[in-house]
């Protein structure tokens, strides 16, 4: 294994925050007390989390702290939010609208509410993996009760207009879930100004610590909790809380708020150098989703070479210290290529050599230099031992892409 180390799998998580494991230190040590005690220190774990509820807020601008549900996970923000809206309204309606590029918590939360009964319409996307508001519109029917949509795609980084599905959903009455996992602390969320009615975060994608997570509700969107117990935030999620996890994503929201503006500066710069050093050095690749720029988040390249299986691409940058990933890590132990590149019409030998690049906040150029030669290095070793590369050379077959990319 390589002695250099250069981590570019921000998309899948990120690094905790020095000053959030500061914070979260207290919490596993003298503080240790549950939020429901009654005694002093139940107390100060109360003021913690309410602090932190506050900080959330700030970052997305919630109308109230009290907007604030934590969670476990993103997946679980998105499970609440789906079923405990659908089984709150079933009276009023049973219809869903969703898209087919969604992150497997959304359209497995959808799954199963159809096995139960419930109906769902899923939205074609465009060969970029844009969703289309009016597409979006003309889905909704009198027995629609939730919308539920992304905000940057997890696996193709396209950013959708949520400021324009927010008006659709406000104009129809229906509330509008946005799944914000992949976005929340790089893109500007406002919920009231776009009409978000719930949105889900992942705190540990902005350098918050895993097991926190996040759901926003505004309070005239009705919800059942979907775990049953304790009284836990309002009735809506039982059991102990979290409160190291909860204390972190806090902070680490206090600081995505913060230097957002500077982080995404950062990233797009170093995003930008790496597809040009890819286009520029590794012939017969494709990028998948928009360009970089203000269609695709700065922190994400999913890139296509073909005549390689992207999974080989991984583990052979992995031994020269690059870490990459193949897929997204909730599905990248299959070996089926990404439903979001089938879904955008990407020909399966090119879905089966998608990377996903993900630089984050800390990333330099020096790293992103080493990272484009390892990568030339790799793919032309793996095309020297691809039949389909050596067909491809003799004429036998054609390419799905030109020399440059």
């Amino acid at each position: 294994m390589a002695e250099r180390r250069v981590y570019l799998d921000h998309a899948t998580t990120t690094p905790l925050l020095a000053e959030a494991r500061e914070a979260m230190l207290p919490f596993l040590t003298e503080d240790f007390a549950s939020a429901g005690s009654m005694h002093s220190g139940g107390l100060r774990v109360r003021d913690a989390i309410g602090q932190a509820r506050a900080q959330i807020a700030q970052l997305i601008n919630a109308t109230s702290p009290e907007e604030i549900i934590f969670t476990s996970s993103g997946t679980e923000s998105a499970n609440l939010a789906i079923k405990g809206v659908a089984e709150a309204n079933r009276r009023r309606g049973s219809h869903i609208v969703t898209s087919v590029i969604e992150h497997p918590a959304v359209l497995r939360s959808v799954e199963f509410l159809e096995s139960q009964g419930f109906e769902c319409t899923r939205v074609e996307v465009d060969g970029l993996g844009g969703i289309s508001p009016e597409k979006v519109l003309a889905a909704v029917s009198d027995k629609t009760i939730l919308i539920a949509l992304h905000h940057a795609n997890y696996d193709l980084g396209t950013i959708q207009p949520i400021a324009e599905l927010g008006k659709v959903a406000a104009e129809r009455g229906i509330p509008l879930f946005i799944d914000g996992s992949s976005s929340g602390g790089w893109l500007n969320i406002d919920v009231q100004a776009m009409n978000i009615g719930l949105l889900s975060l992942a705190p540990h994608r902005f350098y918050g610590p895993k097991g926190a997570g996040v759901l926003y509700r505004n309070r005239r969107v009705r919800l059942s909790p979907i775990i049953h117990g304790g009284i836990q935030e309002d009735g809506r999620r039982a059991g102990t809380e979290n409160v190291a996890a909860m204390v972190g994503a806090g902070v680490a929201a206090e600081y995505a708020a913060k230097e957002r503006k500077a982080r995404v500066e950062h990233v797009s710069k170093v995003q930008a150098e790496l597809w040009t050093g890819l286009e520029g050095r590794v012939p017969h690749l494709r990028l998948n989703g928009p360009n970089p720029g203000p269609r695709r988040i700065s922190n994400q390249l999913n890139v296509s070479f073909e005549f390689v299986e992207g999974e080989g691409v991984m583990l052979m940058l992995d031994t020269r210290g690059v870490a990459v990933a193949s897929g997204t890590a909730c599905v990248s132990k299959s070996i089926k290529p990404s439903a979001v590149l089938h879904a955008i019409g990407l020909p399966e030998s090119l879905a089966q050599g998608a990377v996903i690049f993900s630089p984050g906040k800390d990333t330099t150029t020096e790293e992103i230099q080493y990272s484009i030669e390892a990568c030339a290095s790799v793919v032309q070793r793996l095309r020297s031992m691809s039949p389909a590369w050596d067909e491809f050379r003799r004429g036998v077959i054609q390419a799905e892409t030109a020399p440059g990319g």
